[in-house]
């Protein structure tokens, strides 16, 4: 009696081998590694997926806008503004 492959355990398809591989290589050998990619992204939680720190207000250096280039020119335009209004003030006087 011959068996069907296909119904060897040892030969079947589980989900995780037809898994993304990461697209990380490495220096030394230049072979990819083999490891799944997290999903969503194109790397393995080894190679970065998923690190860093956490976004917005969380992250310990937010930057809330006070030291943009926009936010320093508003500035720099209003200390303008005064200054020619107390020279105008000043001259009225």
């Amino acid at each position: 009696m011959v068996k069907n492959p296909r119904d060897n355990p040892m030969n079947r398809a589980y989900a995780f081998q037809k898994a993304p591989r990461c697209s990380a290589t490495s220096k030394r050998t230049g072979k990819p590694c083999q490891a799944p990619a997290v999903r969503d992204w194109s790397v393995c939680r080894f190679h970065g997926a998923r690190g860093g720190a956490p976004k917005g207000e969380r992250n310990g250096m937010y930057r809330h806008g006070l030291y943009t280039a926009k936010a320093a020119d508003k500035r720099r335009r209003l200390r303008d503004f005064l200054v020619q209004v107390r020279e105008t003030i000043a001259g009225i006087s």
